[in-house]
């Protein structure tokens, strides 16, 4: 019994340790691997955390470089048209219009037709009563008369003078005084005469007709009215003012810059507020041939045809030209040009940067202006560029919407 204790209280044979010193060896080793791994995994998280928040950094960066460059709208410069319309006021007026004077002073004893009455050449138009110079041509005459008696007694007295100076009753000298005497008769007879012919012209200005067919537009009198002669220094107002209206001139100031393609022969039409829809054809006749130096315009005359006396003279209408286009000019928006002290600039992309290149304006359409020097036709022109947009600044142009329209 002895050796049975004995034997249970030994160690068996081929083991170096007790278990319980394994035990505790065991647990430390599986402390440090749980600390191992959990400080594996606060490693990755950190890791990955930097390394986001180097990913967003740089993202931000690239974002601001890439937002730094503006974005900008273009536009093709448009070629503008092998002809092109232009339309100026213009002054509607007779082709003849004529303000009717009396040449002689008296009363007005009648008149014959009054404002839109259709008068031809030659009809009498008015009558003047002119007692005075009724009176001096019964004077003028009267003294033509016996200035006529002088000549014929002097004539007589000439003849019977050169015949008796044949059988030398009369001297040399009698006969130079009875010639004499005749040719200062004959004279008076001729100034008297004129005198008489002078008075009845004035005589024959009581009666007023119309120079030319027309129509008359004015009355300026009336029966009994004093009227002053045209001639002479007084006060004189026009009796009757007449237009010939068959054929209108057309007054039209062209600018400067179309005096060069606006030019005799070319067609016009008319345009009138009272005929909507309608049109008039005419024709450019004559210009000034000369730029006024106020207005910079060139005074253009178009000729229409009023058969029927439809437009009225006096009347404002809107002239239409059509006129050969100017070579190598562009249409562009107004909201491509920058006003710079150094002239007109608009801004052009070209390899992704913007450059200002200097235009010259033409005709302002209102939304659209025309480039008559600078542009090619193929640039890619911003719209509406900042004030601040300088030359070799970066810029990047806007995707354009579905269909191909700007943005």
């Amino acid at each position: 019994m002895t050796m049975q204790t004995q034997t249970e209280s030994q160690p068996q044979a081929g083991s170096s340790q007790p278990p319980a010193a394994t035990e505790v060896r065991r647990r430390p080793r599986r402390g440090w691997l749980v600390a191992l791994f959990f400080a594996a995994v606060f490693a990755g998280v950190l890791a990955h955390g930097i390394l986001q928040r180097l990913r967003a950094g740089a993202t931000l960066r690239t974002e601001t470089a890439i937002l730094a460059v503006p974005v900008v709208s273009v536009v093709t410069p448009e070629p503008s048209a092998p002809s092109q319309e232009i339309v100026l006021p213009g002054n509607v007026q007779p082709f003849i219009s004529s303000p009717i004077f009396s040449r002689t002073s008296g009363y007005l004893k009648a008149w014959y037709f009054d404002i839109g009455a259709h008068v031809k050449k030659g009809q009498l138009l008015a009558e003047i009563e002119t007692p005075e110079v009724d009176r001096q041509l019964q004077q003028s005459s009267g003294n033509l008369a016996t200035a006529e008696a002088n000549l014929k007694l002097a004539e007589i007295t000439k003849d019977r003078y050169l015949g008796l100076l044949k059988t030398n009753a009369v001297s040399q000298q009698d006969v130079d005084n009875a010639v004499g005497t005749y040719n200062a008769n004959k004279a008076i007879v001729e100034a008297n005469a004129a005198n008489v012919k002078q008075i009845e012209t004035l005589q024959s200005f009581e009666k007023i007709y119309a120079p030319f067919d027309g129509i008359i537009t004015a009355r300026n009198t009336d029966i009994g009215d004093l009227i002053n002669s045209g001639s002479n220094g007084n006060l004189k107002v026009d009796l009757f003012h007449i237009a010939q209206v068959g054929v209108l001139r057309v007054y039209v100031n062209v600018p400067e810059e179309y005096s060069q393609v606006v030019t005799p022969g070319i067609n016009a039409t008319l345009s009138l507020a009272e005929f909507p829809g309608k049109e008039f054809p005419g024709r450019l006749v004559r210009t000034a041939e000369a730029i006024n130096t106020v207005t910079r315009t060139l005074l253009a005359e178009v000729d229409v045809d009023n058969p029927t006396g439809q437009l009225l003279s006096g009347s404002y209408a809107d002239v239409r030209f059509k006129v050969p286009g100017r070579v190598s000019t562009f249409i562009l928006p107004v909201e491509t040009l920058l006003f710079r002290s150094e002239g007109l600039r608009v801004a052009v992309v070209t390899g992704g940067k913007a450059e200002l290149v200097p235009v010259t304006p033409g005709h302002d359409f209102g939304g659209t202006i025309e480039i008559v020097s600078g542009l090619k036709g193929n640039e890619s022109v911003i719209v509406s560029p900042p004030d601040s947009i300088v030359s070799g600044e970066p810029v990047q142009i806007a995707k354009q919407a579905t269909g191909g329209s700007t943005p």
